[in-house]
């Protein structure tokens, strides 16, 4: 019966994500750690290997619409993946099983949840308001230039930090930093850069997790078994679900949650 209800997480967190583009760390992990009683650690390293999968098939799909700018992903990445490794190292050398670790963990991820019902809830209500419009560039503007080399490399590492310590992060706070970094990039391959540089971070992060003992592995399974279906239905039914209705519940949801790990 346990195994089922982890099969049904994963197909709700894969139709959310589908159906609203909110990332699947911020459902995902507090759903197991206060759903099913699963410990922060592996919680957050199973996820972020559920997020590698789930966000690979998207990445591909995008990259054959041409839409992911490569330069902004190894940019980004520059800065994220040395700050997973430097905070997996650190995992490692205190111990991610230990209490003090895994309050951290929940308190963090608290305020990464609660940053993300936040930018949910700002798409929904103000979003249409706020929307750019691609308009055509001067031909002497390359859009995926960002306002200053160091910054990518710099928010990208706090990026790298926050996503490897609670696996949130790459989605909501992620399309944010890429807003502020390429404001002349277009929205959809804003949307491309966000997905396809979390791949390798939640991968490499995912893998520092496992090495460390931070994964359950028979859970990865099934939740990426639900997800499929999940994903294809959400994917189905995202231009006809009433969006601002639905982002503006989920970020009710999101903030309740977020409120739990950070008070809990």
């Amino acid at each position: 019966m346990h195994d089922l209800a982890f099969v049904f997480a994963g197909s709700f967190v894969g139709f959310v994500v589908a159906l609203t583009g909110v990332g699947g760390g911020s459902l995902m992990t507090p759903l197991l750690i206060f759903g099913f009683g699963i410990a922060p650690n592996l919680a957050v390293g199973t996820d972020l290997l559920f997020a590698a999968g789930t966000k690979l098939g998207g990445t591909l799909q995008f990259a054959r619409r041409r839409l992911v700018p490569w330069r902004v992903v190894g940019q980004l990445s520059l800065g994220s993946l040395p700050a997973a490794l430097a905070t997996l190292w650190i995992l490692q050398r205190v111990g991610p099983a230990e209490p003090a670790v895994q309050r951290v963990i929940t308190l963090t991820l608290g305020v990464a949840v609660l940053l993300t019902a936040a930018a949910t809830l700002y798409k929904a209500t103000l979003g249409h308001a706020a929307q750019r419009h691609d308009a055509p560039l001067p031909a002497h503007t390359d859009p995926t230039q960002a306002r200053h080399w160091a910054l990518p490399i710099a928010l990208g590492a706090a990026i790298g930090a926050l996503v490897t310590l609670t696996s949130v992060g790459a989605g909501a706070v992620g399309v944010a930093v890429l807003l502020l970094l390429y404001p002349a990039l277009p929205l959809a391959r804003i949307v491309a850069a966000d997905i396809a540089y979390a791949v390798p971070l939640t991968l490499v992060a995912g893998l520092g997790h496992a090495a460390i003992g931070s994964i359950n592995w028979p859970l990865l399974g099934l939740l990426l078994a639900g997800s499929l279906p999940g994903v294809w239905l959400g994917a189905r039914l995202t231009a006809h679900a009433p969006q601002r209705l639905v982002r503006s519940i989920l970020s009710l949801l999101l903030a309740y949650a977020g409120s739990k790990l950070v008070f809990a």
